[in-house]
């Protein structure tokens, strides 16, 4: 008796485990096309924010700059940044005025750091927008704050560095107070992609 009755459990916990997932993968199958919707519409909408005056973006084939970057940017004190993609930002004629770059830094106080930065094609940072930012609320998020964003657009230089002097020069940062960690790695995203921009497209 005890065997049919473990049997029938088994055969019970089998067709739940079948339901769930079933479920689960009717779950997913639903909501992948969305959220993969939601995912390209902020990328579009970060690449208008950061290069505002291309009246479009296209895809080239960047696979040889972006192995280059793959090789060089560990060694380059920028922190554990990785270039996720890049795109060409063309005028009403398709002519190139710039790229957007998406860098993750691995060393953010909460976790990965996105940012996609437009650059202009004579090296000029024009804006940065996050993708991906889940620092300490009141402290690291306040690297969204448009304030603090700001002080990287406008600027044409080879790399940032972060102080905490409160210095406005042109190649500095000023460190957000209390979250020098998620400065640090949202300027190392930065640097990341104006390496990328500088000395992997130039190859």
């Amino acid at each position: 008796m005890k065997s049919v009755s473990f049997m029938k459990d088994a055969l019970i916990l089998f067709a739940i485990t079948l339901v769930a997932g079933a479920c689960l993968g009717g779950v997913y199958t639903v909501t992948k096309e969305p959220i993969a919707a939601a995912q390209q519409a902020a990328k579009e909408e970060a690449y208008r924010t950061v290069l505002a005056d291309a009246s479009g973006f296209q895809e080239d084939d960047y696979s040889a700059a972006m192995e280059k970057a793959a090789a060089d940017i560990p060694g380059l004190g920028f922190g554990n940044v990785t270039i996720d993609e890049c795109v060409t930002g063309v005028d009403a004629s398709g002519n190139p005025i710039g790229h957007v770059v998406t860098a993750t830094s691995g060393d953010g106080y909460g976790g990965d750091v996105t940012v996609s930065v437009g650059i202009s094609t004579e090296g000029e940072v024009k804006g940065i927008a996050f993708l991906t930012l889940a620092e300490t609320p009141g402290l690291g998020m306040r690297a969204s704050e448009p304030e603090w964003m700001a002080q990287f657009a406008g600027r044409t230089v080879d790399e940032f560095t972060v102080t905490k002097t409160g210095s406005t020069s042109d190649s500095e940062i000023d460190a957000i107070s209390g979250a020098t960690i998620t400065s640090r790695a949202v300027t190392g995203a930065v640097n990341g992609s104006l390496y990328f921009v500088n000395s992997c497209l130039a190859q």
